[in-house]
């Protein structure tokens, strides 16, 4: 059994993602605050604290556990809850202190990134994208502390698998909604097309991205990777539906006026604006969940611990 360290995983994603891997590794969650020693961790979790943008605390805490291959999912999870400079700086030292400590340990790396590191979300106004669907070669133009962060981490992992010969991959995850509480399918979003619009109505389910999560740490661990050691990768990580459920490109005339001149996106097609395909040929990985399903799911969220 693989010993595998999650950062952020007390986090509202990163409990899908431990849930997922305590399956098949050992998990170290390492998150800001500790659960407590009182705590009965579910099998196969075990729990650490440490503030990850000290540097100090990351590579003391990484080289503690010596961990098989890291998961690196904390970070201030969007752009308009702190100040912009706190959420740059804690999102890209944490990046560069955990993939640090990663490449020394001689661990893969998985990382959190984010359809905002494209930079449309953020922008004002927002641009229509070079390309449909969006790829993982689409220029990345973030003018946001939230999108330059993950641009940071991006070239961190990349810098990392260079330097130390370690496979990395950054998901790209598009908006992520939790069974049986899709945010995408509340009134104000479907009724109003602007509160969409900025990712271009893109969702992804939590389950689909622990998923995607899993199979990439496999891989990685793996005796015939698809990343070889010294190389990063980016993926897409996202539904293939978008959350209104019509016409994509019936969708962007109406709100943007027209389409991009590169378009490979059928009318009448009710897909996502991003590209899947990477994370299909790279892991096999292809989004299983969809809000027609989703959104009303009776699943149990993941319980990580009893008190």
């Amino acid at each position: 059994m693989a010993t595998v360290l999650v950062t952020g995983g007390l986090g509202a994603s990163g409990r899908w993602v431990v849930d997922r891997l305590a399956d098949e590794h050992a998990v170290v969650v390492v998150d800001r605050e500790h659960p407590g020693l009182g705590v009965d961790p579910a099998p196969n979790v075990s729990f650490r604290a440490a503030d990850l943008a000290e540097r100090g605390e990351a590579l003391d805490v990484v080289g503690a556990v010596d961990p098989d291959a890291v998961i690196h999912w904390a970070a201030i999870p969007v752009a308009g809850t702190h100040p912009e400079g706190r959420v740059f700086e804690t999102n890209a030292l944490a990046a560069h202190n955990v993939l640090t400590a990663a490449g020394r340990a001689d661990a893969p790396v998985v990382q959190a990134s984010s359809d905002g590191a494209y930079g449309f979300f953020f922008a004002d106004p927002t641009p229509l994208p070079d390309e449909l669907p969006v790829t993982e070669a689409h220029p990345l133009r973030p003018e946001d502390p939230y999108g330059l962060s993950k641009v940071a981490a991006e070239e961190t992992a990349a810098a990392v698998a260079r330097r130390d010969g370690v496979p990395a991959v950054s998901v790209r995850p598009s908006w992520i909604q939790y069974p049986g509480a899709y945010a995408c399918r509340e009134a104000e979003y479907v009724e109003e097309l602007a509160a969409g619009a900025g990712n271009f109505w893109s969702y992804v389910d939590a389950r689909d991205v622990a998923d995607l999560v899993a199979v990439a740490v496999d891989d990685l661990l793996g005796d015939d990777p698809a990343v070889d050691p010294g190389r990063h990768e980016a993926v897409n990580c996202v539904a293939a539906d978008n959350a209104l459920g019509r016409p994509l490109l019936d969708l962007l005339r109406e709100r943007y006026g027209g389409v991009p001149d590169e378009c490979a996106v059928a009318e009448g097609d009710d897909r996502g604006a991003y590209a899947v395909a990477k994370a299909e040929a790279l892991f096999g990985w292809e989004p299983d969940h969809s809000w027609r399903e989703a959104a009303e799911a009776d699943v149990a969220e993941p319980t990580l611990f009893d008190a």
